[in-house]
């Protein structure tokens, strides 16, 4: 727990990456690459405010995307970052390239980043995700049941991940669980309404997108490519909405791709 009240995961040596995880997910999101980008890199895995375990600070959650950036910037200060490397995963993928505009961090991997989609698509994915934190609230015996079926998962979580069976029974558990206590979900969700990405980075950049995103879905890249022209911009080929599980060598990759291009 830093002085910001944030709980994090923290692993390996080297220049430091920061991972932001989405909206109503917690810091594991990331263990399926945590160890291998912990060979390159000090990681440290963050619960963003009122996510996972980190408590919703007492003077209330950020208002907007500004006040997102501006509460991981002060977490960078607290733990003594200096412009770290930073990965993100939807929500987490927006708030990483905000950074990188901000001119805040290294270099900015964000993975189907939020902030490229239309109204109604946004709606979408808030519909979809709040469907499924109404079902995490199911019993835990029911949730294990359903989880510790393959077919009954691939129904439960295949909107969000296209391999659903890649991830452990205390993975998914785990997850439900996060989503179910979110405590800051609504409002984010609230806030993120009218959010579009329009900013414009001098730091490597990748935009990575799963083919089988089914939240945000993937034929928002071609936005992404035109707001981004400087940009990497690449296909997680068979991928869906939270790729870490379908692919963690790819996404490793992906990540340390980037990282290493600030480094040349």
């Amino acid at each position: 727990m830093s002085a910001v009240e944030v709980v994090f995961e923290r692993r390996g040596a080297g220049a430091p990456l920061v991972l932001l995880h989405g909206i109503g997910h917690h810091w594991a999101a990331w263990s399926p690459v945590l160890d291998r980008l912990a060979e390159a890199h000090d990681v440290i895995a963050v619960d963003l405010p009122g996510f996972g375990r980190s408590p919703v600070p007492a003077a209330g959650l950020p208002a907007d995307m500004p006040g997102l950036v501006a509460a991981v910037v002060k977490l960078f200060a607290a733990l003594g970052l200096d412009r770290p490397h930073v990965a993100g995963n939807s929500l987490g993928g927006a708030i990483a390239l905000e950074l990188a505009a901000a001119g805040a961090v290294s270099s900015a991997t964000a993975l189907s980043p939020a902030g490229f989609c239309t109204p109604r698509e946004l709606r979408w994915a808030l519909t979809v995700l709040t469907l499924h934190r109404n079902a995490a609230r199911l019993p835990e015996p029911v949730l294990r049941s359903l989880f510790g079926n393959p077919a009954l998962r691939t129904l439960a979580l295949g909107m969000i991940l296209a391999r659903p069976n890649r991830m452990a029974l205390t993975e998914a558990l785990a997850d439900a669980r996060a989503l179910r206590e979110a405590r800051a979900f609504r409002a984010v969700a609230r806030a993120g309404r009218g959010y579009a990405f329009a900013g414009a980075p001098t730091v490597p950049v990748t935009v990575a997108w799963g083919t089988r995103d089914r939240i945000l879905p993937y034929r928002q890249a071609a936005l992404a490519r035109t707001r981004l022209p400087e940009a990497r911009h690449l296909d997680l080929t068979g991928c869906g909405h939270v790729p870490m599980h379908d692919d963690p060598e790819l996404v490793a990759s992906v990540i340390l791709d980037t990282t290493r291009a600030r480094a040349v």
